[in-house]
């Protein structure tokens, strides 16, 4: 909206600041903190008063968890106010690519919101089904995905290699897809202890900045012999935003948690992050960027697998991060212990920019 206004007024004197994007970046980032920090403690009273006993504790789960009997859910709402506010406020209403993204994550917000709904109204941790969350989820990432396409092509890059992109024509748009969803429910498998999904969002989100822009700038693109897409840039924006958001919801959600994020901040942050990797053409990237989630969604995946094929368990818990709290690690040395993980794989991420 500012940019909008400045760019019809002609960017006159202070306004010229809203021309370029790493000033919008980072007042996009304050805006969301500073929205974020505001309402926490308001939101955070209204969601007591409104769930009553809060999220639904698993009993089979670490025993150590049922002490959070009574903590809010649904604090997603909380970044979701913050990031669309700030969104709207500092980005670039004309660019595509941006409501693309917004798209995915109000959409993936939605259907997380009503699954911690159905969740808290029952009082039980199944909440939506599994497979009209899916069907939701692949209706909403498959349209932002032709979206994206239609003005971004098919091409499929691999990183540590300077040749051709492989065109995947039809077959990108369920590819697209497929990120997008399966990196949403790895972002909300990941989101089981207090700021565990959090940070390594952050983290991820700074890379992705640095990719977002990089890939945006044509010459930056030319001299890394990364794929340069128009408008791209814009995502920085959308990156900062949700880093800001992002860090206000920390201040709270940190141990011992004011608040769950719930499904609807794990779900559209996940979404999000994957939508902004297909714009960019660095899904495969986005894979190491966020290896710890995708680690966590492997585990789950390889512990239903031989647990329903063998009736043995390879890990004690899954996801994963049960499994080091089963083995003896506090809550605090797990969550830790993965954002450092974290921020050397998104280290290594950027790493593949350059080697080539």
């Amino acid at each position: 909206m500012l940019y909008l206004i400045a760019e019809a007024l002609g960017f006159p004197h202070v306004l010229n600041l809203v021309r370029y994007i790493t000033f919008r970046a980072g007042a996009a980032a304050i805006t969301a903190l500073f929205i974020g920090l505001f309402i926490g403690p308001r939101f955070i009273g209204w969601l007591r008063v409104r769930q009553g006993k809060g999220q639904p504790i698993r009993s089979d789960g670490p025993q150590s968890h049922l002490a959070k009997r009574g903590t809010p859910t649904m604090g997603g709402l909380m970044i979701l106010t913050s990031l669309v506010v700030s969104m709207l406020l500092w980005m670039d209403i004309a660019n595509r690519y941006t409501w693309a993204v917004l798209f995915v994550t109000l959409g993936f917000g939605l259907i997380g919101f009503m699954d911690d709904y159905d969740k808290v109204k029952k009082r039980h941790h199944k909440g939506v089904s599994g497979k009209l969350r899916l069907f939701f989820e692949f209706l909403i990432a498959g349209i932002a995905a032709a979206l994206i396409v239609h003005f971004n092509g098919t091409q499929l890059y691999l990183p540590f290699y300077n040749g051709p992109a492989v065109d995947l024509g039809p077959a990108y748009v369920p590819f697209a897809a497929f990120v997008i969803v399966a990196f949403g429910n790895s972002v909300n498998l990941t989101d089981g202890l207090d700021g565990l999904a959090t940070m390594p969002v952050i983290i991820a989100c700074l890379a992705f900045f640095v990719i977002a822009y990089l890939v945006g700038n044509v010459k930056f693109a030319h001299y890394l012999g990364i794929p340069h897409v128009d408008g791209a840039g814009e995502l920085t924006v959308i990156c900062a935003a949700i880093i800001g958001a992002g860090l206000a919801f920390l201040w709270f959600n940190a141990p011992p948690a004011a608040v769950f994020m719930g499904d609807t901040g794990s779900l559209a942050l996940g979404g999000a992050l994957g939508a902004i990797s297909v714009v960019a053409h660095h899904e495969i990237v986005l894979a190491i960027v966020g290896g710890l989630f995708v680690v966590e969604a492997l585990s789950v995946v390889i512990q239903v697998f031989f647990y329903k094929r063998t009736g043995r368990r390879v890990f004690k818990m899954a996801p994963i991060h049960h499994h080091f709290e089963q083995i003896g690690w506090s809550e605090p040395t797990v969550v830790i212990r993965f954002w450092i993980v974290s921020f050397v794989l998104a280290l290594a991420g950027l790493a593949t920019l350059k080697l080539r």
